[in-house]
């Protein structure tokens, strides 16, 4: 696994709690994440490997939505899934896409966030938000969303 996939699914353990299956059927599970860098941090070790022979090993992680598909292994999820890169985190967007998504029927729980991996600038900020709200959630605004990001990240 590359360091983006180990981050991502590293937050994803830290994030999920035992049960949530339970209450979500796989397909009603969806991941939408954004990061600046992409899979640049795989990619330039990709092409230092193919100066004496090309790693299909490091290959396959040149795709920065790899690490949805490595934390959709682990739990199982068959939900719809996004990765956007952009230059900052943008919580609006995030907010905007995810409830689009919720209005759309396609999934009842999104895991959310930001992943950054690059040369060893690390950032990771995953959150959980339900189509319906229960117990004690935060609403679901950019404003909320910017403020798990600034605890996790500064």
């Amino acid at each position: 696994m590359d360091n983006l996939s180990r981050l991502g699914w590293l937050a994803a353990e830290l994030l999920l709690k035992e049960g949530f299956q339970k209450q979500y059927r796989p397909e009603d599970v969806g991941i939408v994440l954004a990061n600046r860098s992409s899979s640049l941090d795989t990619d330039i070790k990709y092409f230092e490997s193919t100066k004496t022979i090309a790693s299909p090993a490091l290959f396959v992680y040149t795709l920065p939505n790899i690490v949805m598909g490595e934390i959709s292994i682990r739990h199982h999820l068959k939900g719809e899934n996004a990765l956007f890169v952009s230059e900052q985190f943008e919580p609006e967007f995030i907010q905007q896409y995810v409830q689009d998504l919720f209005y759309q029927g396609a999934v009842e729980l999104c895991i959310c966030g930001w992943l950054e991996y690059f040369q060893n600038n690390i950032e990771a900020s995953l959150y959980l938000v339900e189509k319906t709200k229960n117990g004690m959630a935060l609403p679901f605004t950019g404003a909320n969303i910017n403020k798990i990001y600034q605890l996790t990240n500064g």
